[in-house]
């Protein structure tokens, strides 16, 4: 038994929860506890597995990651699930602790709008008239370190297209056209005008989205001003905007556009249209790899709910539990 404890003790910053039950399976193999009461109260295993099948119901609702981050963007829920690391909390001694931290809400309204919530997607639980995070909700309390700074910058109540935009711009910008197939083009612009108000997205510092660009054709071939050929040496491999091209040559953008119209008649010269792109913020990537980590969380727990179901599955089907099967 105490082995199994302290193997818990361990393991219980371990965001794999998969290795972390194996782990388990070994130790609860070796434990030979005194009677099945005396395990059922003191060992975790017992609680991590009965809570992973608790779990594995919750989160078999298709909408449960988004339910999770509608939950999650609230301050006082925030506070409450940080508070419940250290203990378990009667109502009464829950609000005190609120008050302190500068939160002052009727016992009933924390129930109603805060624990309530935080149970149903499993991050708390309640027994005997108190209440405590479950593992999952304390790995989930230990990774929430930023997302106390955006609760109220996301709407509480939503689809979470926000959230879904963000995580995929960790892998790199992306256009109006990219956004609205990831989306929905009704809601695309109020979605990017909402994350550009809260500073967590914007676009690419170049406003000159059309490029020029040099052609294929031999330049000696060519007959050139002195103001052609000092445009057409500045033009890089990869293009340059004319508002670059005018700083870089000294030259007023109108004379730039004049003689560009020049090279681009005899063929050594192209335009290319780049399309605007939209880029995370340093807050907004900070934000978005939490929302990444958060989601790495529930599949994992997930994954763990279901390997449990499927080993009771598997003792049931072979002939019944061990001697000290109440812990699988």
């Amino acid at each position: 038994m105490t082995n199994v404890i302290l193997l818990t003790r361990k393991t219980e910053n371990n965001r794999d929860l998969s290795v972390t039950l194996k782990s388990f399976e070994t130790e609860c193999n070796k434990c030979t506890p005194i009677s099945p009461m005396n395990c059922i109260s003191r060992c975790k295993v017992y609680k991590l597995k009965n809570e992973l099948r608790r779990l594995q119901e919750t989160m078999g609702n298709p909408n449960y990651l988004k339910e999770l981050f509608n939950v999650l963007k609230n301050e006082t829920r925030l506070q409450i699930l940080q508070t419940m690391i250290d203990g378990r909390y009667s109502l009464s001694l829950l609000q005190q602790k609120l008050r302190k931290a500068g939160y002052r809400h009727s016992q009933g309204n924390i129930s109603k709008e805060y624990l309530n919530p935080l149970m149903l997607i499993g991050l708390i639980a309640e027994t005997r008239d108190e209440y405590y995070a479950t593992t999952f909700g304390i790995h989930i309390a230990k990774l929430i370190k930023c997302l106390p700074e955006f609760a109220n910058k996301l709407p509480s109540q939503s689809e979470c297209h926000e959230e879904t935009l963000l995580k995929s711009l960790l892998s790199g910008s992306k256009t109006f056209e990219e956004i609205e197939e990831l989306i929905s083009p009704k809601i695309t612009s109020r979605i990017l005008k909402r994350l550009r108000a809260v500073r967590l997205i914007k676009t690419t510092k170049d406003r000159d989205y059309v490029f020029f660009i040099k052609s294929k054709r031999d330049p000696q071939k060519e007959v050139f001003t002195a103001t052609d050929r000092k445009l057409y040496d500045a033009i890089n491999f990869e293009g340059i905007s004319a508002g670059k091209l005018a700083k870089k040559t000294r030259l007023s953008i109108r004379i730039t556009y004049k003689y560009l119209r020049h090279l681009k008649g005899k063929k050594l010269v192209f335009s290319r249209r780049t399309p605007k792109t939209y880029v995370l913020t340093c807050k907004g990537k900070k934000l978005a790899t939490e929302l990444q980590q958060l989601k790495q969380i529930v599949d994992d727990t997930w994954n763990s709910s279901q390997q449990v179901m499927h080993d009771n599955a598997l003792k049931i089907s072979v002939g019944g539990l061990s001697t000290n099967g109440f812990l699988h």
